[in-house]
């Protein structure tokens, strides 16, 4: 019996042999290149394809921006420092900077407004957007912060900007007092209030208290009104898709239908129509010598355009719920504010991400249709005063390739940050 058992154990090892390196074909970098780019004969056609259309490219762009012209007062002076050589005139970037950033009109010895502002936002959003990194007590300059980029960018007496924040502080403690009898009672009493109190101050004397130089709508161009454009309109369509997204699902008949109409009217009509509306119709419905800012007007349209994309992506993430959600809140004796506030949206809004980061990005792409109505954003100050001027008539793809890339900039941290917040709230372990 042990002899068989002996047997049985040919050969026990006591000891680990030292590992070895696997084949060179199935490490580093040629088992990435295999696995990736030659796993078979159509992917390594079309991978010699692609290498051969990028050495093109690169061939043939590289040139024209390292033999690049950056000092030159014209384009004739670019080609003749070019002499028939291939190159860039990208000396149009560095003559008309200010124009391209700020317009054509805007005082050049405040350009430390507007850029003040630029920098403000990012300490203003920081709380919002990274709210593990950064305290909370942030939040109070996040809610100040439009009053004051404001004051910076559009100048005036400080006073304009105070009585607008303070007509929102007036609304919010109406809603307050009166939310806990009537959620629809205080929300309409906080918005006739902040009206009302905002009708009053009108009539206040403002002019000259703490006055900075005011600049007119109509001075105000390049990127930075396509910066405040998105900005603003984004910040506030995404508030008022969720108004209408909820009031949609309502069960109040005039409240869903009213909600209906405006989603179905909106997503129906071109944003170009909405934007020849603010400009040109909007003007005959108001009353004689009435002065309704141009880009407030554009504001108010966008940010309806906008409000019902994003209304539609939201009532996407709220049907995605089961309804066992609804009816946890229920159990729980939460209103309805309450259980939207806690447990629906929450969780309706971690779905709509990447619906809401596509209406975002697109929308912020769109600010450039204001060109249209005679507003000399980005692309109106290229297509208008830059291209008609006779120093710089020919050069367009330096312009065109200078505004793609600030767009590109803006739009890749927005969809980067998205996929970094998906990640953040991802709760499932797949």
């Amino acid at each position: 019996m042990s002899d068989t058992h002996q047997q049985s154990i040919g050969y026990v090892r006591d000891s680990m042999l030292p590992e070895t390196a696997p084949p060179l074909g199935e490490a580093g970098a040629i088992k990435w290149a295999r696995a990736n780019l030659f796993s078979s004969v159509a992917n390594g056609i079309l991978t010699l394809v692609a290498l051969f259309t990028i050495y093109l490219l690169i061939s043939a762009v590289l040139p024209w921006i390292l033999n690049g012209i950056w000092e030159a007062p014209s384009i004739r002076a670019c080609r003749e420092i070019l002499d028939g050589a291939t190159g860039g005139c990208f000396a149009v970037l560095t003559e008309r900077w200010n124009q391209l950033l700020f317009g054509f009109k805007y005082p050049s010895d405040i350009y430390w407004r507007p850029t003040l502002a630029f920098v403000l936002l990012f300490v203003a959003i920081a709380p919002v957007l990274f709210r593990k990194v950064f305290p909370a007590q942030m939040l109070v300059f996040t809610a100040l912060y439009p009053f004051v980029a404001y004051y910076l960018i559009w100048g005036g007496s400080i006073l304009i900007p105070i009585f607008a924040l303070l007509g929102f502080v007036v609304g919010y403690l109406v809603y307050s007092r009166f939310v806990a009898q009537s959620f629809a009672a205080g929300f309409f009493g906080g918005i006739v209030a902040a009206l009302l109190f905002w009708y009053v101050t009108g009539f206040l004397p403002v002019e000259g208290i703490l006055a900075l130089e005011e600049v007119p709508s109509r001075d105000m161009g390049g990127f930075m009104l396509n910066l405040i454009l998105g900005t603003v309109c984004v910040s506030l369509s995404i508030p008022f898709g969720i108004a209408l997204a909820l009031g949609r699902q309502s069960d109040m008949p005039i409240i869903k239908w009213i909600c209906v109409v405006f989603i179905e009217f909106i997503r129906g009509v071109p944003l170009i129509t909405l934007l020849f509306v603010a400009n040109v119709v909007l003007a005959y419905f108001l009353p004689p010598g009435t002065n309704f800012d141009l880009i407030l007007r554009v504001i108010i349209m966008i940010t309806m355009f906008a409000s019902a994309y994003i209304a539609e992506v939201i009532r996407g993430g709220l049907a995605a719920l089961p309804n066992g959600q609804y009816e946890a809140g229920d159990s729980l004796g939460l209103d309805y504010a309450q259980k939207m506030r806690l447990i629906i949206l929450p969780q309706a809004l971690k779905i709509s991400i990447p619906g809401i980061v596509n209406v975002a990005v697109g929308l912020f792409k769109d600010t450039t249709l204001v060109s249209v109505i005679s507003m000399f954003d980005l692309v109106g100050m290229i297509r208008g005063p830059i291209l008609a001027s006779t120093e710089w008539n020919g050069v367009y793809w330096e312009l065109l390739s200078f505004a793609a890339l600030l767009f590109f900039v803006v739009c890749y941290g927005i969809s980067q940050y998205s996929q970094w917040l998906e990640r953040e709230l991802q709760t499932d372990h797949r």
